[in-house]
C-alpha cells in the first residue's frame, strides 16, 4: 500500500503541474489574442481615417490653381498607397496572429476538458480504493478474497 501512496502523490503531483499550465496558457494566451485583435482594430480604424483624409485632400485638390492640384493629388496618392501598405498588415496580422491565437484557445479549452475527465476519474479510483481499504480492515478474515 506504500507504493501505491507515492504513486498516487506522484500523480497528484503531475496532475497538479498540468492544471497550472493550462491555467498559465488560458490566461496568457487570452491577454495575447485580445491585445493583438485591439491592435489590429486600431490600426483598421488608422487605415479608415487615412481614407478619409485622402478624400477629402483630394477634394480640396479639385479646388485649387492647377500646380497645387498636382502637388496634393501626388501626396494623396502616395499617402494612400501607405493605406494599401497599412490594410496588408491589418491582413497578415489577422491571418498569421489573431487567428492562430483564436483556435489555440479552443485546443486549451479541450486540454481543460480532457484534464476535468482524468481528475475525476482520479478521484473515483481514489474513492474506489479508500472503499477497499476500509472493506479490508473491517473484515481481515476475508483477505484472501478480496483481491484489487
Amino acid at each position: 500500500m506504500m507504493m501505491l501512496g507515492r504513486g498516487l502523490d506522484a500523480r497528484d503531483n503531475q496532475t497538479r503541474q498540468i492544471q497550472d499550465a493550462v491555467s498559465n496558457v488560458e490566461k496568457h494566451f487570452g491577454e495575447l489574442c485580445q491585445i493583438f485583435a485591439g491592435y489590429v482594430r486600431k490600426t483598421a480604424r488608422l487605415r479608415d481615417k487615412a481614407d478619409l483624409l485622402v478624400n477629402e485632400i483630394y477634394a480640396y485638390a479639385a479646388t485649387e490653381t492647377p500646380n497645387l492640384k498636382v502637388g496634393l493629388k501626388n501626396f494623396a496618392d502616395e499617402f494612400s498607397r501607405l493605406q494599401d501598405y497599412r490594410q496588408a498588415e491589418v491582413d497578415r496580422l489577422e491571418a498569421k496572429v489573431v487567428e492562430p491565437l483564436k483556435s489555440y484557445g479552443t485546443i486549451v479549452k479541450l486540454k481543460r476538458d480532457d484534464l476535468k475527465a482524468t481528475l475525476t476519474a482520479k478521484n473515483r479510483e481514489a474513492k474506489q480504493l479508500s472503499q477497499l481499504e476500509k472493506t479490508r480492515q473491517r473484515n481481515p478474515s476475508d483477505r484472501h478474497i478480496i483481491v484489487v
